[in-house]
């Protein structure tokens, strides 16, 4: 059997002086990655090549010594941070497209390290969890973890609204048993409905939708009296933790509803057909901004994707080129004239009155189970 990945994330209680600790962590992991990200630029710029992962791990030895203050955390997370410069250089020089490696700013209000189990370093026992050097910090662990798992390793986060949580990732042997396809369904995205069906019956409540848009108007009389506030007082910082507990509370409400969605249809479901999309460039190239990105489509693939997976069901993305709305799903006749603005249409040869949408998630299902079966 293959080996599979699953994180499980939980927030935990760390205090006052765990939270000291914290902090330092977060910054001795920020220095030692700015520090060989400077070093690995210049080098670069002034040989052509860059130190790989080995010479800054020898050299990092060096630099504790010339900073006394990175000993106090732990080492494990120090090495990790060379790791993901690491992994960042090589994602960067496969793909253009991921970007250069940016300077981690301190100003950020969004803080984490990476630590690695070992010799059993990291536990999850009795409502708490050992971190290294941390020590045991308090864990409110809403789900159980599945037996015949192995810790692989744990990554401490902080998020804008000064909350702790803890990812534990673990390995385990995927069961490779797959389902026989029975049950098929056709998702065509939406902008209003997050998606339309090719089984009538399957929606989402509109009510638990569009979570931004609601919050707009709470949102800009925050973020107007943010703009007023002196950056740097208590004032501003109070102020800023209001905005970004609304931001936390939109993002909460979309994953929520996505979850619920995807579960329900990953349970029902063998087979389950979408579009190939790119989020980004439909709400750029359409100016659809906000309305293209509010319901979190990208996302609810992923977890449709993932859920799929643990079931041993498929999911299966056709081509966004595929005209699945111009196609009448009933005689296979390609309307060439049909354009954005056209909701209903008739077909010209068997005189089928269609709606766009839920012809579009027949077109997807035909297509989907072509492409599974093939």
């Amino acid at each position: 059997m293959n080996t599979k990945h699953k994180a499980y994330k939980f927030r935990i209680y760390p205090n006052e002086s765990q939270k000291v600790l914290l902090a330092k962590t977060f910054g001795c992991v920020r220095l030692v990655y700015n520090h060989y990200l400077n070093l690995k630029t210049k080098s670069y710029e002034e040989n052509g090549k860059s130190p790989s992962y080995t010479e800054c791990a020898s050299d990092l030895v060096q630099l504790k010594k010339e900073k006394e203050f990175l000993k106090e955390v732990d080492s494990i997370a120090l090495q990790q941070s060379l790791r993901h410069l690491d992994n960042a250089y090589k994602n960067f020089f496969r793909d253009k497209k991921e970007g250069y490696p940016r300077f981690k700013s301190k100003k950020s209000h969004q803080h984490s390290y990476t630590t690695v189990c070992i010799n059993n370093n990291i536990k999850l026992e009795d409502g708490k969890i050992t971190l290294p050097k941390v020590g045991k910090v308090r864990i409110k662990q809403h789900r159980s973890i599945p037996e015949k798992t192995h810790m692989k390793s744990a990554t401490v986060s902080m998020t804008s609204t000064d909350k702790y949580y803890v990812s534990l990732l673990y390995e385990f042997e995927e069961n490779n048993q797959k389902v026989e396809i029975e049950k098929v369904i056709g998702l065509d995205y939406s902008m209003h409905d997050l998606f339309v069906a090719s089984e009538e019956d399957v929606q989402v409540d509109q009510k638990h939708l569009h979570h931004y848009r609601k919050s707009l108007e709470q949102l800009a009389k925050e973020q107007r009296i943010l703009s007023h506030r002196k950056k740097g007082s208590k004032r501003y910082e109070k102020q800023r933790i209001k905005v970004a507990k609304i931001h936390e509370k939109i993002a909460n409400q979309r994953k929520d509803i996505l979850h619920k969605s995807s579960r329900q249809i990953a349970n029902a479901y063998d087979l389950v057909c979408v579009e190939d999309l790119n989020m980004k460039n439909m709400s750029q190239a359409l100016n659809f901004g906000k309305s293209v990105t509010d319901n979190g489509w990208g996302m609810f693939v992923s977890f449709l994707n993932y859920k799929l997976e643990d079931l041993g069901k498929q999911l299966v993305k056709i081509d966004k080129w595929f005209p699945s709305s111009k196609t009448c799903h009933i005689c296979g006749c390609i309307n060439e004239e049909l354009t954005l603005n056209i909701r209903e249409w008739e077909c010209l040869i068997c005189h089928h009155i269609h709606d766009r949408d839920q012809n579009a998630a027949q077109n997807i299902k035909k297509e989907g189970m072509r492409i599974a079966f093939q």
